[in-house]
């Protein structure tokens, strides 16, 4: 029964540890969220202020 309670406690122990590290992947994940989101809305700004100083200038394929 010792030995029962002993790895009910672990998996609890596991269980909690677990939780606490999804949860701060998911906080880390959302941060990157906005800032690959951020980091778009820059790119577009800067594409389109390019765009208004040289509009006869065509894109690469690349681009």
């Amino acid at each position: 029964m010792e030995d029962l309670q002993e790895r009910l406690i672990e998996l609890e122990t596991r269980f909690t540890h677990q939780n606490r590290i999804i949860d701060e992947l998911n906080d880390e994940v959302t941060a990157c969220s906005r800032r690959i989101s951020a980091l778009e809305r820059d790119n577009r700004t800067l594409r389109d202020t390019l765009k208004s100083l040289a509009p006869e200038l065509t894109e690469s394929p690349d681009e």
